[in-house]
C-alpha cells in the first residue's frame, strides 16, 4: 500500500499483513520501493482539492508516474530473465552495424498537393547512418511549409511469427526530444495497392528513453478504412514532421530550432500480449463533483486515463458514480459507457470490481462506467444490467463486460 503518511489512523485501516510505502504519486523519485515485486497496481489516488494544479500533479502526473516506475522495474526484471521466459519480446530490427541499417530507406514529401506548394519550398534533407560513436542516427531538417521526411522498411519477421500475438511496439531511442509519427501499412504483402496506413504518435526526450506504441493506439489515415489488424502489418515508417513540435526543456533561454531533429535508434521490438490487466484505475464519471469544476477534473482524469492507455500496460479503467461510504453486495449494479449514468455506488463494490479485474481477461483494455440499479428514462435504458449478489464468488463482471464489449 502506498500512503502519504503512515500515521497510526492510516496503519490501523490496513490489515497486518500489507507492506506499507511512504511515497507521493507526485514525486516519482519515491515510487520505486513502491513498485518493487509488484505484478499488478489499482490506481485509486485522487487530487483532495479541485485546484488546476492539484488535478493535475495527482489525476494525470501520478498515473504517469507510476505506469513508468511499474514499467521501468517490469524492464529490469526482463533483463534479468533474459533468455528464460516465454513471453519475451520481438526482436523487429537492433541498429548495432552499418550492415543492421540496410533496408531502411530515407524519404521526404510535403502534404500540400497543389501547384503552389513550390512557393513554401524552403529546402528539407535527412540521412540515415552509423556515427564514429558506433550510434545508428536519423537526423536532419525540413524548412518546408508542409514538409516531413520518413525513415521506411518492409518488415522481415521469423518463419510463424505474426505481430497479432502481440500487443504493441517498443522503441529504444534517444535524440533532442521531437515527436515522431509511428506508421504501419497493412495489407496483402503481394499487393501494396490494396494496403491500408495507420499512424499513432510518439513523444521522446533529450537523451535516451523507451517508447511503447500500442497497436490499440494507431488510427486509420483514411477515417472510413477500418481498424488495424497486426497480422497484415508488412511496413513500417517513422516520419518527423515540424508542423507539431514542442519546445523540450533545455538550457534557460535557449532558442531551439524545431525544424532540426535526430533520432538515435537502438531497437525495435514487439510487446507480447497478455491475458490479465496490469494496472487498475479508478476514474470518475463527474456525478457528484460541483459543477463550476466539473470540467476541470474531467479533463485532469481523462488525461490520466488517456497516459495509461498509451502505456501500452494492460488496463482497466472503472469510472463509478459517487461513492458512497456503505455495505457492498447488496444492490443490483449497471455497467454502462457513454456517461449516461445517473447514481452513485458503495465504495466497497468498486473495490470488489477492482479486484475482480485483476483477474478476469474480458476486464483486460476496458473502460466502464458502473453504479446502483436504478429506473432510467424512457427511452435510455441501453444499459447492461448485472445482478450482483453479497455472494463475492459470483462472477458478474465476465457477462457485463462481454456484452459491453459486443455493444462497443
Amino acid at each position: 500500500a502506498l500512503v502519504r503518511k503512515a500515521d497510526q489512523e492510516v496503519v490501523d485501516m490496513l490489515p497486518r499483513s500489507v507492506e506499507i510505502v511512504l511515497g507521493d504519486v507526485g514525486d516519482p523519485c519515491t515510487l520505486k520501493a513502491a513498485v518493487e515485486n509488484c505484478n499488478k497496481i489499482i490506481y485509486c489516488a485522487t487530487a483532495r482539492s479541485t485546484i488546476t494544479g492539484d488535478l493535475f500533479r495527482v489525476d494525470y502526473q501520478g498515473v504517469y508516474n507510476v505506469t513508468k516506475a511499474f514499467q521501468d522495474f517490469n524492464n529490469k526484471l526482463a533483463q534479468l530473465r533474459a533468455g528464460k521466459s516465454s513471453k519475451s519480446k520481438l526482436l523487429l530490427a537492433k541498429f548495432k552495424s552499418a550492415d543492421s541499417l540496410n533496408g531502411w530507406e530515407v524519404r521526404q514529401g510535403t502534404y500540400f498537393q497543389d501547384v503552389v506548394a513550390f512557393k513554401y519550398d524552403a529546402g528539407m534533407d535527412a540521412k540515415f547512418e552509423l556515427s564514429e560513436t558506433g550510434d545508428a542516427v536519423f537526423s536532419g531538417y525540413v524548412f518546408t511549409r508542409g514538409g516531413y521526411v520518413e525513415l521506411s522498411k518492409k518488415l522481415s519477421l521469423p518463419l510463424g511469427c505474426t505481430l497479432d500475438r502481440y500487443e504493441g511496439l517498443v522503441l529504444s531511442v534517444g535524440g533532442n526530444g521531437r515527436s515522431y509519427v509511428l506508421i504501419l501499412e497493412a495489407g496483402p504483402s503481394a499487393d501494396r495497392s490494396q494496403s491500408k496506413l495507420y499512424f499513432a504518435r510518439f513523444s521522446t526526450k533529450v537523451g535516451f528513453c523507451r517508447v511503447r506504441v500500442p497497436f490499440s493506439s494507431f488510427r486509420p489515415v483514411k477515417p472510413d478504412d477500418p481498424p488495424m489488424d497486426p497480422f497484415l502489418v508488412h511496413t513500417m515508417t517513422i516520419r518527423f514532421e515540424p508542423r507539431r513540435q514542442r519546445p523540450v526543456e533545455g538550457p534557460s533561454g535557449a532558442k531551439q530550432d524545431l525544424r532540426s531533429f535526430k533520432l538515435i535508434l537502438e531497437y525495435i521490438k514487439a510487446l507480447p500480449t497478455g491475458q490479465e490487466t496490469d494496472f487498475v484505475l479508478v476514474s470518475c464519471t463527474g456525478l457528484g463533483v460541483e459543477p463550476s469544476r466539473r470540467e476541470q477534473v474531467l479533463k485532469a482524469k481523462r488525461d490520466g486515463e488517456d497516459s495509461l492507455r498509451r502505456s501500452g500496460l494492460g488496463y482497466t479503467i472503472i469510472r463509478p458514480g459517487p461513492l458512497k461510504e456503505e455495505p457492498g453486495g447488496q444492490r443490483a449494479l449497471i455497467f454502462d459507457q457513454g456517461n449516461r449514468i445517473t447514481q452513485g455506488i458503495s465504495c466497497a463494490d468498486v473495490a470488489d470490481i477492482c479486484v475482480k479485474a485483476l483477474h478476469d481477461s474480458t476486464a483486460r483494455n476496458k473502460s466502464f462506467d458502473v453504479c446502483y440499479e436504478y429506473v432510467s428514462e424512457q427511452g435510455k435504458e441501453l444499459y447492461e444490467l448485472v445482478a450482483h449478489l453479497p455472494d463475492k464468488a459470483n462472477n458478474y463482471l465476465t457477462p457485463a463486460l462481454s456484452v459491453l464489449e459486443k455493444n462497443t
